[in-house]
Parts: structure tokens; sequence; C-alpha cells
């Protein structure tokens, strides 16, 4: 409504200052002409003396006396018509950068030409776009812009090819030879154009030869300004996810952000990689097409090598920063890496599983740091926490404290997993792995399975006895797996069979309440000896013996059991 109200006003003026120019003259005006919502009362032979177009409509019309013209449809709208009219009244107006384009389509309009009549509008304003608007690349651009609401005649009179000829002259020189300070200025001038005009002149570019990083500039700082609230915002605080997704303004940015990013160049590290996070940010948020948000991911994935944990965090939380987004395209740019890096390796003739290259353990560390960000979040499911943990080959960790770490820390964020999920969410890791500091932490950590901490006890137990450094082959770490896969294994056969024992005790006790006697000695004398209850208990036992076929076979022990010597454990730490 401000608007209107301030365009109705403006018209106003326009009018008043018309009647003052036109008044002026002695003969009365004898047609009025009509622009959208505005009317000119103008002279005829005024406007024919130089409009050629008017001068036909006058005399091809059917009726006597013409008085009344409508020419809504002028390039500019009632105030360049005003400018016109002035024009053909000798009045004085400004031609400007901003007003030259249109200008120059209302006289092609109006066939204000220079064969109709000398000196006229369309040679006024042709020789001011040559000799001031184009000299210059902000000039140059503002003329551009102006050519966004004055389609398709400011194409089909060559005004965008001449100014988009112009601006990429001017835009390579600055980059190649910067003429003030700060170096891209000339990116600022560009990222005003609309997203059509601006493709225009990328692909120009790109034609003419322009070099990869100055292409690269002038995106980087058109996207900064077109999505503002998306992209330059960096903390993530730019808008919160409770926006309508649907939105029309969501529309136009999700249209705005493909358009870009089929503007980028092939070459996939042109650009910064927290560029390209935030592009894919928005793009997961903005819901573009699978095309656009795969080709982002696979420029990601081409230099995850310079990769920060802050840059995967950006890639997965919500703008609020209180949701995880779906870990999906985590996961793709991560996998796409392992196998570039695993065809370089093959390519090279190498092992890739046993050598990876720097900048794969590179990666590796960055990701073990980044699942620990991530783990205390309570949406994050094991499933999903393992399968990032796991795209990283086994090569690529030194060691496994940073994803203990991460482990840890998910463990303590999620108090309700049973035994088995701590299992599983503890066999993304090697205990073997641990540092001497971790592997301490992680014999007292109550929140990991047994399973964890006897690997890690053991260990130390074996370098102790050894006396071997804090590296270890890996014929002896196999060794030692095996054997503690072993242990584990009598471990829960131990446990069963305390739990038997104590289920006999509860038995035992609970027919001494109830008052049961043995049987009286005078039946038992002339009577066949019949097992007692004690040796039934005995047999069972040895029936439950774990050691049964091994070295350590009890079972020809009946009821005597010596208890003055405690039986020696194999776990026990001496």
């Amino acid at each position: 409504m401000a608007a209107s109200v301030k365009g109705n006003s403006r018209l106003s003026l326009a009018m008043e200052r018309t009647g003052q120019w036109v008044f002026s003259q002695d003969i009365p005006t004898d047609v009025v002409v009509e622009v959208g919502e505005a009317n000119f009362s103008l002279h005829k032979f005024m406007l024919v003396a130089k409009s050629n177009y008017i001068r036909k409509l006058i005399v091809e019309s059917n009726e006597p006396d013409l008085t009344r013209i409508n020419l809504s449809n002028i390039p500019g709208g009632p105030e360049i018509f005003e400018k016109a009219a002035k024009f053909c009244y000798g009045v004085n107006f400004e031609i400007t950068v901003h007003n030259v384009a249109a200008l120059r389509c209302a006289a092609e309009f109006l066939q204000m030409i220079e064969k109709y009549c000398p000196n006229n509008l369309a040679g006024r304003t042709e020789d001011f776009l040559t000799q001031v608007a184009l000299t210059s690349l902000s000039g140059a651009i503002v003329v551009l812009k102006s050519c966004e609401d004055l389609l398709p005649m400011a194409e089909e009179l060559k005004i965008v090819q001449r100014c988009v000829d112009v601006a990429i002259s001017k835009a390579c020189n600055e980059a190649n030879f910067p003429s003030r300070s700060p170096t891209n200025w000339w990116t600022e001038e560009l990222s005003i154009l609309d997203i059509e005009f601006f493709a225009k002149v990328m692909t120009a570019m790109k034609q003419r030869g322009a070099k990869v990083l100055t292409i690269a500039s002038a995106l980087i700082t058109y996207t900064e300004r077109a999505l503002r609230d998306l992209v330059r915002d960096h903390s993530g605080n730019g808008t919160k996810s409770s926006d309508l997704e649907d939105s029309d303004v969501r529309v136009r940015q999700r249209e705005l952000l493909q358009s870009i990013v089929a503007l980028l160049p092939s070459e996939k590290a042109a650009f910064p990689i927290n560029f390209l996070c935030c592009l894919l940010r928005s793009a997961i948020f903005l819901k573009t097409s699978n095309t656009c948000k795969s080709e982002l991911e696979k420029r990601i994935a081409v230099i995850l090598e310079h990769v920060t944990v802050d840059d995967l965090l950006v890639l997965s939380f919500t703008y609020d920063g209180e949701r995880l987004f779906d870990l999906d395209s985590v996961r793709k740019i991560i996998s796409a890496f392992v196998e570039k890096e695993k065809s370089v390796g093959i390519f090279n003739a190498g092992n890739f599983k046993e050598t990876c290259s720097t900048a794969m353990n590179r990666v590796a560390k960055t990701i073990d740091a980044y699942l620990g960000e991530i783990a205390a979040y309570l949406e994050l499911t094991i499933s999903k926490f393992n399968g990032i943990a796991n795209l990283v080959p086994k090569g690529a960790r030194k060691v496994d404290d940073d994803l203990y770490r991460a482990i840890d820390i998910y463990l303590k964020a999620h108090p309700n997993l049973d035994e088995i999920e701590r299992e599983k969410v503890c066999s993304v890791m090697d205990p073997l792995k641990l540092s001497y500091e971790a592997r301490v932490h992680a014999s007292q950590n109550k929140r990991l399975p047994v399973q964890i901490v006897l690997h890690a006890l053991y260990y130390d137990q074996l370098k102790l006895r050894s006396g071997v450094a804090d590296d270890h082959d890996a014929k002896e770490a196999a060794t030692a797996r095996s054997q503690l896969q072993a242990d584990v294994s009598l471990v829960r056969e131990n446990e069963a069979l305390r739990a038997e024992l104590t289920k006999m005790k509860l038995y035992i006790t609970d027919i001494q309440k109830n008052g049961q006697t043995t049987a009286t000695s005078s039946r038992a004398v002339g009577s066949t000896k019949r097992p007692t209850f004690f040796s039934s208990v005995s047999k069972t036992l040895g029936k439950l013996n774990p050691f049964k076929h091994g070295s350590k076979d009890t079972s020809h022990i009946e009821d005597v059991v010596d208890i003055s010597k405690p039986r020696r454990r194999r776990f026990s730490i001496s």
C-alpha cells in the first residue's frame, strides 16, 4: 500500500510538472495520451514532429479527430514517456545510466529515430550509451540491470549484449590487473544483477577464457549476496527451520540456488570447501533437486582432505543448531572420497588396506573428531553412528583414541542401551589400537561392555609379560585377538555355572525352611544305599563343567571338593 501511494505521488508530481511546460504554450492541447493510470494533455503537432508511431496512429485512425491515444505498452511506463514528450517539446532533461536503456527502448517504440527526424531521441540515447554509460564496468552493469524490465526489446536492440561484452572485458582486466582496492570490488558490482543476466556474464567469461578463480570469485560474492540468510551466515543462525518451506521466498531461493550450482566451473577444486558445505546445507534445507545436491557432494568429496570438523558440522545441523539433518550427504561424501583414494592406491600398484595416503589419514582423524561432536545427540542411531565410522578403512587410523572418545560420549548420552547394543557400538573400534592412556581409561570405564574391558586388560598384561614396545605387529595382534575370544567364551561359561550354583543354594535353603528331614536311621539299616542329595548336585555340576573336555577335566571328582585352597583364576591380575 505504501509503495502504491508513493507511486501515485510520483505520478501526480509528474503530471504537475508536465502541466507547467505544456500549458505554458499559447495553443491549447488537442490530444490526451494515456500511459497506464497517467494521462498527458499534449499537442498533436509537437508529438508528430518527432514520433513516426504517433503520426501513423493519427493518420490511420478511423476517427476524424483523434483526441485520445493509449500508449500503456511503452517501455519504461509514464516516467519514461514524460521524458520522451519533453524531448518532443524541446525541454531539457537528464539522461543517466539508470534511464538510458529505457529511453532507447521508448524511442524505438515511438519510432523517434534518425531516419524519421535528424538528432532524434534514438540518436541521443545511442550517443550516451557509447560515450558515457558503456565506458566503465559500473556503468555497463547499471544499464544491464535496468534492462531486466525492458525485455525482449532491450535484447532486440543489442543493448544487453553490448553491456555483457563491456562487463566481461572490464571484469577480466580488473581481475588480472586490479586498479583499486579491494581487488574484488568488481564482483560486488556484478552481484546486483538478476540471475539470468549474471548467468549471461559468467557464460561469456568462460567462453572468453577467463581464469577459473576469477569466475569462482564472482560466483562466491554473488551467492553470498543473493542468499545472504542461508549462505553468508556460517554460524547456522541465519534462518529458522520453522520457516515455511514452500513459501514463495523459499521457492525463489531454491530456483536461484539450482541456477548458481549449474554455473559452477567444471574444475571440482575451484571453490573453498567451507563455501561448498554451506551451499550443500542450503540445498538440503531448500530441498533442491537430487542433481543439485549430488553435484555439490561430488565437489566436496574431491577436496575432502581439506575439510574441518566445523565444515562437517555445517552439513549436519539445522539452521537453529538444535537438530541433526539427515546424514546421508555426509555418508555419501566420505564414501566417494574413500573410493577415490582406493582408485589412486590401485593405480599406484599399492595395497590400500595396508597403507593409506596422508590425505586419508587426515580425513580419518577429522571424521573421528566429528563423530565425537555429534555423538551426544539422542536422534543419532547406532546404525548411523556405525555407518559413518565404518566408512573409514581400518588402516587409516594409526590409533583409535579419537574414535574411543566418540564411542564413550555416545554411550554416556544413551545410557539405556543394553549389553548387545553397547557391544554393537564398540564394534567399530579396535581395542588393541588404543594408546596406553586410552586403555587405562577403558579398563576403568563402566559404560563399556565386559568384552572391551577384557581386551584392554589382557593386552596390557601381554605387553608387560613380553616387554614389547607400544607398537605391535599384526601377527601378535591377531594372536591376542584369538586368545581374547577364547577367554571371553570361558568367562561366559563361568557366569552360567555361577548362576546354577546360586539356584542350588536357594533350593537347599528352601528345603530347610520347610522343615523337611531325612529318613530315620532305622529305615536306613539293611536297605540299599541310595545316592545322597549332595552327590546328585555334584554330578549335575560335573555335567555343567566347561572344562570337561579339556586339560582341566574334573568330572572324576565325585562328592569331595577341597575348599581349603581357592582355585587359581586365569583372568586375575597378579
